[in-house]
């Protein structure tokens, strides 16, 4: 009982606007095993000190510094929050995608959003990067957090992602010519100019970054995933505009070419790279573009294509069933050949852990799995100086599992304590 109230009550005071602002908190936390996140290698009893938000210091050797909070982790594996860079906040609730689009609002896209929302922090989600959601909706949904009224992940948005006329994307695709709804045509981009504007909007609209589809997509009908939708000029547009704003870039890339194109004219990050090849590795090594693979929806969509082929239109379930097997081959590939990967899942229902172990059956160690979520995620965020390790300055975002993820990274399934800017959100028993 005691350990559920000081939880609530941690809760509570964060929902009301309290805790650190309202009065200074020393908490030491005693790691029995520390992965910071900025080494691979682990610690042993270690002491991680904490004041209000913040980490101030990280100690060897297990210190308790008179007036300080004790949390005892003694016995766990400690981390840094985990991140995830590619989720949609707004995902379809119901099994016709078609009917969703037609039935739904943003209001109830909002409403249905927050139980997963919440159940990502608790799974030790600490922050999101949020890569496709009417822009209102999701920049409400960020100040929400802010503002203590919602629990979970703080959130970095590209609002609407940009898509061109007909592309991955584009809300009209599939439906009936004259179909059409408030905010659907926000999202359409046709030639540098529109792609400059839309850059600009979504800026003053509140975006951290831009969201861009220069390929098809998977889960839309009648756009092919290898075919490059966008032009160079259209790309370079949005690259340039989005830079000089101190914004980055996320292309959605599924073939070669588009791979090749947006790393070439500097996106920041490549979402999904299905069909990544010698000469895209090549560019984004060059020019240090992270990749962000989703192996968790690829892997969903398969068995819902083979399972329950009713609920996806016929043109989806065929280029699912073909773009499924590739992603984690070639994922493989271009770790193996030395291109930076950050962890996203293209998923938003608390269940975001369930791809660690599918990044390790791709090919990728333990220890650079947990980086691709802390480290290297929080370095594309473009926030490595409050994100993604566990270091002095850092937000205290931090999270503990009670075995080895090392040596059994499903480890990472099973959070048992979770910290987020120095609130505890999930404790056991760790707090005396």
């Amino acid at each position: 009982m005691k350990f559920h109230f000081l939880v609530s009550v941690s809760i509570a005071m964060a929902i009301c606007g309290l805790g650190a602002s309202a009065e200074a908190k020393d908490v030491v936390i005693h790691a029995g095993r520390l992965i910071d996140g900025v080494t691979t290698k682990p610690q042993e009893k270690v002491s991680i000190l904490i004041h209000d938000d913040r980490i101030t210091d990280v100690k060897l050797g297990f210190v308790t510094p008179e007036g300080a909070q004790i949390i005892d982790l003694s016995k766990e594996t400690v981390l840094p929050g985990f991140i995830d860079v590619h989720t949609h906040i707004d995902k379809p609730r119901m099994v016709n995608s078609l009917l969703d689009r037609l039935t739904r609002s943003n209001f109830d896209q909002a409403y249905d959003a927050i139980p997963g929302y919440r159940k990502m922090l608790h799974a030790g989600f600490t922050t999101i990067r949020n890569v496709g959601s009417p822009t209102q909706m999701i920049i409400a949904l960020r100040s929400a957090v802010r503002d203590g009224l919602v629990e979970g992940p703080r959130v970095y948005t590209s609002g609407m992602m940009l898509s061109p006329t007909g592309g991955h994307g584009d809300y009209h695709s599939g439906l009936a010519a004259g179909i059409d709804a408030p905010g659907w045509n926000d999202s359409i981009i046709d030639g540098p100019v529109e792609a400059e504007k839309a850059v600009r909007r979504l800026k003053r609209e509140g975006a951290d970054l831009i969201k861009i589809m220069p390929s098809g997509g998977v889960l839309s009908d009648n756009d092919d995933p290898q075919a490059q939708l966008m032009t160079d000029e259209e790309i370079a547009a949005v690259v340039n505009t989005a830079h000089a704003l101190g914004m980055k870039v996320a292309a959605h890339a599924h073939g070669a070419q588009a791979i090749q194109a947006s790393a070439r004219l500097g996106v920041d990050s490549i979402e999904h790279g299905t069909y990544i090849d010698q000469a895209g590795i090549a560019e984004m090594k060059s020019h240090g573009t992270v990749l962000v693979p989703a192996l968790l929806i690829a892997e969903r969509m398969m068995k819902r294509a083979t399972n329950n082929p009713g609920t996806m239109t016929p043109s989806t379930v065929a280029k699912t069933l073909v773009v499924g097997p590739i992603t984690a081959q070639n994922v493989g590939k271009a770790y193996r050949a030395g291109v930076k990967i950050a962890f996203g899942t293209d998923t938003a229902d608390g269940r975001n852990a369930e791809q660690f172990p599918l990044m390790v059956q791709a090919g990728m160690s333990p220890s650079d799995v947990i980086l691709s979520a802390t480290r290297i995620a929080g370095e594309l965020l473009g926030h490595a100086d409050d994100l993604g390790t566990i270091q002095q300055g850092r937000f205290a975002d931090i999270v503990a599992v009670p075995g080895d993820p090392l040596s059994d990274i499903t480890q990472l399934e099973h959070v048992d304590f979770v910290m987020k800017a120095g609130v505890v959100v999930v404790a056991g028993d760790a707090i005396r």
